[in-house]
Parts: C-alpha cells; sequence; structure tokens
C-alpha cells in the first residue's frame, strides 16, 4: 500500500512540475480541427482534385541560373500558362514554394528561396491574378532537393507552385458549390483550343547560394 501511495504522491508532483505554457505549441494545434471541417464541408476532395488537374494541365515548376531569381523565357512562358490557369478558377487560392541546391549555407538558401518565390508571384500578378488569391510566399532552401548533390544542380534551383485551398468570401465556397468549379470548368474547356504545353542576377550579397 505504501508503494501505491508514493506512486500517486510521484504524479502529483510530476504534474505540478508542468506549468501552463511550458510545453511549446509546435504550429500543429487546431490541424486536426481543420482537417475535420474540411473533410465534412467537401472542401479538402474538391481542392484535391482541382489541385491534380492543374497538376496534369499545367507545368507547376520552373527553374532559375545558379544563385539568381531572374525568370528566363522559358519560366515566363511556364508561369503564363499557370496564370491562365488560375485566372478561369477565381475561388481557388495557391502558394508558392521557393527551393535552391545544395551549394551555400542554410540560412543564404532559405532567403534565395524566398526571393524565386516573390519573382513567380510577382509575375503572376502581372498577368491579372490577385494577390490576394497567392498565399504566403514559402521558402524551402535547399532542404527539398530533387536530386541529392553537392554541387550545382539547376532542377533543385526551382519554385512549385501548388493549390492551397478556396477564397474564403467566394460565393461559390459560402454556398459549398465545389462541384459546379469543376463542372463549370469541365464544360467552358470543350469551347477552348487546345494550348501547347512549353517544356520544361541577384546575388547582391556576399555569400553565394545555389
Amino acid at each position: 500500500m505504501k508503494y501505491l501511495f508514493a506512486s500517486v504522491a510521484l504524479l502529483a508532483v510530476s504534474a505540478c512540475s508542468e506549468q501552463a505554457g511550458s510545453q511549446l505549441d509546435l504550429g500543429t494545434f487546431g490541424n486536426a480541427t481543420m482537417n475535420n471541417h474540411l473533410v465534412m464541408t467537401g472542401q479538402r476532395d474538391y481542392a484535391v482534385a482541382l489541385s491534380r488537374k492543374f497538376a496534369a494541365e499545367v507545368p507547376t515548376m520552373v527553374n532559375f541560373a545558379f544563385d539568381s531569381t531572374v525568370l528566363d523565357a522559358e519560366a515566363q512562358a511556364i508561369l503564363r500558362q499557370q496564370a491562365d490557369f488560375i485566372r478561369q478558377f477565381p475561388e481557388l487560392r495557391f502558394k508558392v514554394f521557393g527551393h535552391t541546391d545544395l551549394v551555400g549555407s542554410n540560412a543564404y538558401n532559405q532567403r534565395l528561396g524566398l526571393r524565386r518565390a516573390q519573382a513567380v508571384v510577382a509575375f503572376l500578378t502581372s498577368q491579372g491574378v490577385s494577390r490576394s488569391r497567392l498565399e504566403a510566399v514559402v521558402s524551402r532552401g535547399e532542404t527539398q532537393p530533387l536530386v541529392v548533390t553537392e554541387g550545382r544542380e539547376m532542377r533543385n534551383r526551382r519554385t512549385v507552385t501548388e493549390v492551397s485551398g478556396f477564397v474564403r468570401n467566394h460565393p461559390a465556397v459560402l454556398n459549398g458549390k465545389y462541384a459546379e468549379v469543376i463542372f463549370r470548368e469541365y464544360v467552358e474547356s470543350a469551347t477552348r483550343p487546345p494550348q501547347l504545353t512549353t517544356i520544361g542576377q541577384d546575388i547582391g550579397e556576399i555569400a553565394v547560394g545555389g
């Protein structure tokens, strides 16, 4: 019995030692609730369907020269295709992720990836896409290479544009008419001619990244 009392006392002391707020919020608080809401309202299924449609019909990635944020002619052609798709779906929001290769420091490449994503957002905005529909620009830096190599690799120096969700104040979203979004585009696509698909230096600092 004395061992039982000792165990209870130890648990009580342990509980008291954890003060309110002592556990850091790692940014996942509320994710389960948000996911449940998206599933129950049907938003997640339609967002996934439209994300797949975007990836199937439009090149989602553009590449950059070493340590550069300049959009060359090929990148601009791809981004015009992205802008054409985005304008057809005023209900959707998009996010642009910036990446680098593994040359240079993590901190420098984080900033370089962000500048690349910002360059893409600025170009899409110049093509008539509302800035409010392009979500917070994100940099993945050198953390997600397509090709694992310490050297220069153009395939790693890229941005990726993705469907990230729906515009909250759009009537189709407020009324839950997500299926109509896809059906509307399906009907309109029958009247559009087929489009050809393009195959796809800001040094400013002493450090150099990829």
